[in-house]
């Protein structure tokens, strides 16, 4: 799988689309921040939401429109072998 990302990787950059990308530690590292109703912030341990699955990564990209961007996120599916969620900015 590793190696079929940097693959994938190589071809974002040689394509000129790959803005950034980022790697994320497991979910079990993560620490919450919350704004509590008195105005002081609690940080917990643990995700922000409990889910079977969590995000390992991702890519910022700069296609030309939602088609290219779903075209990449086919192929980040199957290189990941798991499911991708692309998402526009503002």
């Amino acid at each position: 799988m590793h190696r079929d990302i940097d693959v994938l990787n190589e071809e974002m950059v040689a394509k000129g689309v790959r803005v950034f990308v980022g790697g994320l530690r497991p979910a079990s590292s993560a620490k919450s921040v919350r704004k509590q109703p008195d105005g002081k912030v609690l940080v917990t341990d643990g995700p922000y939401l409990e889910t079977k699955e969590h995000i390992g990564g991702f890519w910022v990209l700069e296609a030309a429109d939602l088609d290219e961007a779903l075209e990449w996120g086919r192929k980040a599916a199957v290189a990941c072998r798991a499911p991708v969620e692309v998402r526009p900015f503002f």
